[in-house]
């Protein structure tokens, strides 16, 4: 089974998706084996692209977490 699933969030500053880029970057390392994770800085949103072809758990709670990070970043940022 292969899941994509595609995030946008709209209306962000290049600067502040610079800096929620940057935050996510030490948790992009060594992902799980099967599963992905692209960011993208398009037209004034950040799309986050993930991609599995393993378990679905893995990919709803890698989701989970990136989101969490993010909502942190964009406390900290303003």
């Amino acid at each position: 089974m292969e899941a994509k699933i595609r995030i946008t969030l709209s209306n962000i500053s290049e600067k502040k998706a610079a800096a929620i880029k940057n935050a996510l970057e030490p948790d992009n390392v060594d992902f799980p084996k099967g599963l992905s994770l692209t960011v993208e800085n398009l037209d004034n949103a950040l799309v986050f692209n993930f991609q599995s072809t393993d378990n679905m758990k893995k990919l709803t709670s890698t989701i989970d977490e990136v989101l969490a990070h993010v909502q942190m970043a964009l406390r900290v940022i303003e």
